[in-house]
């Protein structure tokens, strides 16, 4: 199902960035909108409206490098915390965004300055730090395909159940693994039949770097699941 598209504090998931910022501009009445995101997705905007004029009131903030850093973390503090009478939307549109950005931007998401609201698109459901769903309601779009079943039940996870799973899976595609790594991290947190501190979440957003960057499909999960049966409670 759908979530119909507001200008409200959300993590909105799709495979389409370009196209989900676009809407939300559309959405734009008095606010101010500020984005900030990579240049190759700049690009595929400009694109995509060539020859149309930018609306005034929508700000975009191209960073130096396709990966969000420290120093880009400080520019989104710094837009949140200039004062304004007008409501501000500061979208933040990324591929991922890694723990440590995530972390960076917690306290402001979590206290947001008067008139300001936060927005992250991205592609992952996976990559979100639990400490950032907990303060922004995620929204998935139509664009990205439903969960699929499993197949493995992680609360009876062991040596056995992992070597079955991964034969399984040894000709999965580096796509469709990102879809069941997803998928084993939903029900990891939601089991509670593991121990998952921060650097065993920060893991699945390794994972997934992992399969984009072209690691073997198979490797990646095989090394997941094992990392994740020792932190298995016992």
């Amino acid at each position: 199902m759908i979530d119909t598209m507001t200008l409200t504090s959300q993590v909105l998931i799709t495979s389409q960035l370009e196209n989900t910022l676009l809407a939300l501009e559309s959405l734009r009445q008095d606010e101010h909108i500020i984005e900030i995101l990579s240049p190759t997705l700049a690009a595929n905007l400009q694109s995509k409206v060539e020859g149309e004029m930018m609306d005034s009131h929508i700000h975009r903030i191209v960073t130096d490098k396709e990966t969000f850093t420290v120093s880009d973390a400080k520019v989104v503090i710094e837009k949140a915390y200039m004062a304004s009478e007008t409501q501000t939307i500061i979208v933040l549109v990324a591929t991922e965004f890694s723990p440590l950005i995530q972390n960076k931007l917690l306290k402001v998401i979590e206290e947001p300055p008067k008139n300001k609201t936060f927005i992250l698109i991205t592609q992952s459901k996976a990559t979100i730090l639990d400490t950032i769903r907990s303060r922004l309601p995620i929204r998935i779009r139509d664009e990205v395909k439903e969960e699929e079943a499993l197949g493995l039940v992680l609360a009876q996870l062991s040596l056995a159940t992992v070597y079955e799973f991964i034969q399984t899976h040894k000709r999965t595609d580096g796509k469709k693994m990102k879809i069941i790594v997803e998928a084993i991290a939903k029900e990891a947190i939601h089991s509670q039949k593991f121990n998952l501190d921060e650097k065993t979440l920060t893991l699945f957003a390794q994972t997934i770097k992992a399969l984009d960057m072209g690691s073997p499909p198979t490797f990646v999960l095989n090394t997941l699941l094992l990392k994740l049966l020792a932190r298995k409670k016992r």
